[in-house]
């Protein structure tokens, strides 16, 4: 049967749709000797899709991997200057797993690694509004009138953000700690959310992904999810299969 090339790298668990997309413009992606285009579909029982010039088959066992990202690593599987990424932490994992969403090089904590790309996709998509929480240490102490901004939605470069939850957690000598959902995912939107009413963020780290929660997993480790963590995700998300 044939499907749009970035479903069927999705499914064979090469990436993400929106990171397949990303491939497909880069040209790493071949069909049948010829560069693929977005729109472009194919039948993997009879077509040769290539990625970076390697064949691509059917889809490996589904893995989906809970990951408490460590400071100073990036969000990637491999880096030409030779920094830490997610990939050096996977000791053992033999799927091809990839990041569903990121996390700056300086932020910490939860990721979800899978090799399911449609289940990423869904993640991803703005449509599920899937919400993510954040524990943040800012610079001063965060006015209730700022706290209203965020709740309601901050206009950044990109757009109107949507209303976030914003909860003070403590405050210190010079600083507070918040805790913060939001439910879409633009780049560095937290960073940008609070810098716009005037505190920056010191530290960040991702405490819970929709019903997923970090608890006491330590930095730079992972665990698989439980059949009912991937069911309820699954299904919180729209996902029958």
């Amino acid at each position: 049967m044939e499907e749009r090339i970035q479903k069927i790298l999705a499914k064979c668990g090469i990436a993400s749709r929106r990171k397949a997309e990303d491939m497909i413009l880069e040209g790493m992606v071949t069909v049948n000797g010829t560069r693929a285009v977005l729109g472009m579909k194919a039948d993997l029982e009879r077509d040769h899709i290539k990625v970076r010039g390697k064949l691509i088959h059917t889809a490996e066992q589904k893995v989906y991997l809970m990951f408490n990202k460590p400071d100073k690593c990036l969000t990637t599987m491999s880096d030409s200057e030779g920094r830490a990424t997610v990939k050096d932490f996977l000791k053992g994992v033999k799927a091809h797993v990839f990041p569903v969403g990121r996390l700056d090089y300086n932020s910490e904590g939860l990721l979800v690694l899978t090799n399911d790309g449609d289940m990423a996709h869904a993640i991803l998509h703005p449509a599920k509004k899937v919400p993510k929480t954040y524990l943040v240490k800012v610079d001063g102490f965060l006015e209730d009138k700022d706290k209203a901004r965020l709740e309601k939605g901050i206009r950044l470069e990109d757009g109107l953000t949507a209303p976030a939850k914003v909860k003070k957690v403590k405050e210190t000598e010079a600083n507070s700690w918040i805790e913060m959902t939001i439910y879409e995912g633009k780049k560095r939107q937290v960073r940008r959310m609070l810098e716009r009413v005037g505190h920056p963020v010191i530290k960040l780290k991702r405490t819970r992904i929709n019903g997923l929660s970090l608890g006491r997993l330590e930095p730079g480790t992972f665990r698989h999810l439980t059949p009912e963590e991937i069911k309820k995700l699954k299904k919180d998300v729209g996902r029958t299969q």
